[in-house]
C-alpha cells in the first residue's frame, strides 16, 4: 500500500515561525512564548492552538501564554531553525525535514514503504519517544508534542501508476528534503526543488506537474485545483512535531513548565484527531474533483524502489539498527 513516504509535505501546514521581536511580558511579569505558523486563522491547527493558549493561561493564572502568528511568511524550515538558534524564535512546529536539521535520525520516521496507518506511526513514536526526546534535549531543544498532517498521496497532472513514469514527470521536492529526493534518485527522476510558496505558481506555469502531499494539504493550499490525479492508496503518514528551545523551557518556573507540558500533550492529541478527521473530509472533496489512480497492480515495483531507498539512507541519515526498530514497530499487531 505504500508508495511515497513524504515526510516534508506538511510543510505548508504545521510550521511554527516567530518574529524577531523579544518575548512580551505583562505588567506583572507574565511571559508569552512566541509561536507562529503558516496555518491560517480558522484552520484546525489554529483552533487547537488558540484553545491550547487559553488553557495554559488559565492554568497559570495568566502568567504564561502562547503568542501565535497565523498564516506567517517567515521563510522556510531552515530559516525557522536558524531563528531559534539565534534567539529570535522560542519554538517551532516543523515537519520531519525541519526536525532532521536538529536530530538527523528522526528522518527514519519518513522512509518509504514502512507506515500505512496511523496506528503504525503512533506505535513507532511511542516506542522511540524516549530516544528522540533525549536526542532533542542533547541538542538544546524540548520536544513538546508530535503531530501529523494526514496520509501521503501523489498528486499529478498525468496518470502515474508505476515508479518509472516519474522519469517523464517534473516532481516537486522541498529544498532541504533528503528522503523523497533519494527515492527520486533511485527511480532516475529529476527533482524540482522549490519552497512551499513557489509550488502553486510552479503548477500554474507547469514548471512542476507532480506533488506529493496529503489530502488536507492539497486542499488547504489549493494545489489540487491545478492537478488532475491522485494516488488511490495512501503512501504513509506525514509527520511533524512542536519543539521549544531548551533554555527557554528551563527558564520557566517549575509549575509553569509542568502546565506547559501537560496542556501541550493534550493539545497535540486533540490536534492529531482533528487533522486526521479533516484529512478524510478533504479526501472526499478530492474524490469529487480529481481522478483516483490505482497503483496496486505495480506494487512489486514500488516495493523494490522503497527498499532500495531505505537501504541507501541507512548509515547516512539514521543507523540501520534504528531502521530495524521502526520496521519492527510498524509490523507488530
Amino acid at each position: 500500500m505504500n508508495r511515497f513516504k513524504t515526510s516534508w509535505l506538511a510543510l505548508g501546514i504545521l510550521v511554527f515561525l516567530a518574529p524577531a521581536a523579544p518575548p512580551s511580558a505583562g505588567a506583572q511579569g507574565a511571559t508569552e512564548l512566541r509561536i507562529a505558523t503558516v496555518a491560517p486563522e480558522g484552520s484546525p491547527w489554529m483552533r487547537v492552538f488558540r484553545a491550547w493558549d487559553q488553557e495554559l493561561r488559565q492554568r497559570t493564572n495568566g502568567q504564561l501564554g502562547l503568542r501565535f502568528y497565523a498564516g506567517g511568511a517567515q521563510g522556510q524550515e531552515p530559516d525557522y531553525i536558524d531563528k531559534m538558534r539565534a534567539g529570535q524564535l522560542d519554538g517551532a512546529a516543523v515537519t520531519s525535514t525541519g526536525l532532521g536539521q536538529i536530530v538527523r535520525p528522526v528522518l527514519v520516521l519518513s522512509v518509504p514503504g514502512v507506515f500505512e496507518s496511523y496506528a503504525q506511526i503512533d506505535r513507532a513514536r511511542r516506542r522511540l519517544a524516549s530516544q528522540f526526546e533525549g536526542q532533542f534535549d542533547s541538542n538544546g531543544y524540548t520536544l513538546l508534542g508530535w503531530g501529523d498532517v494526514g496520509k501521503a498521496r501523489l498528486f499529478s497532472t498525468e496518470r502515474i501508476e508505476r515508479p518509472s513514469e516519474l522519469r517523464q514527470r517534473r516532481p516537486w521536492v522541498p529544498r532541504t528534503d533528503a528522503v523523497f529526493a533519494e527515492m527520486l534518485d533511485v527511480v532516475g527522476a529529476t527533482p524540482q526543488r522549490l519552497g512551499i510558496p513557489e509550488v502553486y505558481p510552479a503548477l500554474q506555469t507547469r514548471r512542476i506537474d507532480t506533488v506529493p502531499a496529503s489530502a488536507i494539504a492539497a486542499v488547504s493550499l489549493q494545489w489540487y485545483t491545478r492537478l488532475r490525479y491522485y494516488s488511490q492508496q495512501n503512501s504513509g503518514v506525514l509527520i511533524g512535531a512542536t519543539i521549544l528551545k531548551k533554555e527557554k523551557f528551563e527558564a520557566l518556573p517549575e509549575d509553569q513548565r509542568t502546565a506547559l507540558m501537560e496542556t501541550s500533550q493534550r493539545a497535540h492529541r486533540l490536534l492529531q484527531r482533528a487533522i486526521r478527521r479533516e484529512d478524510e473530509r478533504s479526501l472526499t472533496v478530492l474524490q469529487r474533483r480529481l481522478e483516483a489512480v490505482d497503483t496496486s497492480p505495480h506494487q512489486a515495483e514500488w516495493d523494490q524502489v522503497q527498499d532500495q531507498t531505505r537501504d541507501r539512507l541507512a548509515g547516512r541519515l539514521y543507523p540501520r539498527a534504528l531502521l530495524n526498530r521502526v520496521i519492527s514497530a510498524a509490523g507488530d499487531p
